[in-house]
């Protein structure tokens, strides 16, 4: 039995979401709810412009809330605190018959602290853990005792919080089921003038905008030294979502025939590129769908990353060499993210056509320990969540009782 609408309402689910890769996952979940239940659910919440695609109006722009390590956080807090307080006031008004928070640890684990203070009646549920399996991993008790329930995206997740006594569904990663059938490498490549054998660099900055102010200066001195001795390279850079107008501004000042790539052309982009150079995120997963080998790289600000690095155990910072247990994507993080040891990568890949074939090859075979193939991540999710709800109504499974 699932849930359905009762009491002559829509069921209603509250979705929030406070940065770009939890807008989509959000629209991913508003779509399958609608396929399932049609006229019969409602949403709201707070998110971006693919949740707004997909009918849910947010209160506030939520790139105000992309806060990346503590020093930041540390200085938004007062603004955090006061975004918090909105979220669970809409949840108060609107009484949903579940909350979904995906990702953004800082700000979702204090919105359901303060939905559960008020409203202890409604079912949480959390759309993506904290990486316990990387560092602080007393996150998985917090979870446990803040939730109803946990959406993981992999298998390696879910231990780590069932010990806890949290219900986990693994539902995959949509990431892992980006599909690019439809991309068109060689119509990107005609649009942009560029040869069908013409070496193409694609650079990848990231999706908040601290990272795009942090990694952008490097990429740019770090492309210019690769381009220095290969002037018939081609450098396209991806800016697209809500960092896109920030970007574009700070691509003034490189070359000018560097070709910039805005929603519509990512996935032709990235099947088109020779090599990838990209900030760690669900983006290296994506370009690892496309067939780009990459480099990755990571920075945040030294002292959040000098308190940070003793509480890290993971060895590596990307999904797919996690998964395979294996370097097999170079990363270079914090002092190492220089521009030199990032050209010197790029064009070992750009020079060694044998070498890049084989990380190629390599990072595919990490993408089904991932769960490539399996069923559509959004779906599995949307069919937890109506279970929650259901169990809820009858009084099944609740840990936290009214």
């Amino acid at each position: 039995m699932t849930a359905t609408a009762s009491e002559g309402r829509p069921l209603t689910i509250m979705l929030v979401a406070a940065e770009a890769s939890g807008d989509a996952l959000g629209a991913g979940l508003a779509r399958a709810l609608k396929d399932r239940l049609g006229d019969g659910v409602r949403f709201v919440g707070v998110g971006g412009s693919k949740m707004a695609a997909e009918g849910i109006d947010s209160p506030f722009d939520i790139t105000e809330l992309s806060i990346l390590g503590w020093i930041e956080g540390i200085r938004a807090y007062g603004r955090v605190k006061r975004r918090v307080a909105e979220t669970a006031a809409l949840a108060a008004r609107e009484r949903p018959d579940a909350v979904v928070l995906i990702d953004s640890w800082g700000f979702t684990i204090r919105v359901a602290k303060a939905i559960r203070a008020a409203r202890p009646d409604i079912p949480l549920i959390k759309y993506v853990g904290p990486q316990v399996w990387a560092s602080r991993p007393g996150r998985a008790k917090t979870l446990a005792a803040s939730v109803d329930h946990l959406l993981a995206l992999y298998a390696f997740d879910a231990p780590w919080f069932e010990r806890e006594g949290l219900a986990t569904t693994v539902v995959g990663s949509a990431a892992v089921h980006t599909d690019f059938s439809g991309a068109d490498p060689a119509g990107f490549r005609a649009r942009h003038g560029l040869a069908p054998d013409q070496a193409l660099l694609l650079v990848l900055p990231g999706s908040r905008p601290s990272e795009i102010a942090r990694m952008t200066p490097v990429y740019e001195q770090a492309v210019a030294r690769i381009r220095a001795t290969r002037p018939g390279l081609a450098v396209a850079v991806i800016a697209a979502g809500s960092i896109a107008h920030d970007l574009r501004a700070r691509l003034a000042t490189w070359a000018s025939d560097t070709i910039v790539v805005g929603e519509d052309e990512k996935h032709d982009a990235m099947r088109a590129a020779t090599v990838a150079l990209a900030t760690s995120g669900t983006v290296s997963t994506e370009l690892a769908l496309a067939g780009a080998p990459m480099v990755i790289a990571y920075k945040i600000d030294g002292l959040s990353y000098a308190l940070m690095k003793r509480l890290v155990t993971a060895k590596h910072v990307t999904l797919f060499n996690v998964a395979a247990d294996q370097r097999i994507a170079p990363e270079f993080i914090q002092q190492d993210a220089t521009p030199e040891r990032l050209a010197e990568a790029v064009a070992a890949l750009l020079d060694d056509p044998v070498k890049a074939r084989d990380q190629t090859v390599r990072q595919t075979a990490a993408l089904d320990l991932m769960g490539r193939g399996g069923a559509d991540p959004s779906g599995l999710a949307a069919d937890a969540v109506l279970r929650v709800v259901d169990e809820a109504r009858r009084g099944v499974g609740a840990r936290h009782p009214v």
